[in-house]
């Protein structure tokens, strides 16, 4: 990733419009910003969400609150608590990801 051109700020992300994106179960509070190329988000899933299709999109995802579960395509699975994050690059590893007590994430992408 190569960060250029963005000058020194700061998000107080509780003053970002949320944005809902159904799952196929539950629903993905989107609080997004744009620098440049480079897409942030606090992103909040309900609890029982389920993602509606499988993501190629890379990310760097820290998980603030919750639990969050990632299945990828070829059926690993993967759990993050709080504290802990995964990466994934764009077009390596299909993946969705559910959670039954609702997640609250950090995700670069």
């Amino acid at each position: 990733m190569q960060i250029s051109n963005i000058p020194f700020g700061t998000t107080d992300w509780s003053s970002i419009k949320p944005t809902e994106h159904a799952g196929e179960t539950g629903y993905a509070y989107w609080h997004t910003q744009h620098f440049g190329n480079i897409r942030v988000r606090m992103v909040e899933y309900t609890p029982g969400y389920l993602a509606d299709h499988w993501c190629t999109k890379g990310h760097i995802l820290l998980c603030i609150e919750g639990e969050l579960h990632t299945e990828l395509e070829d059926g690993r699975k993967f759990t993050l608590k709080h504290g802990m994050s995964y990466q994934v690059a764009d077009n390596a590893e299909p993946h969705r990801s559910y959670t039954g007590i609702g997640a609250k994430l950090f995700v670069v992408d």
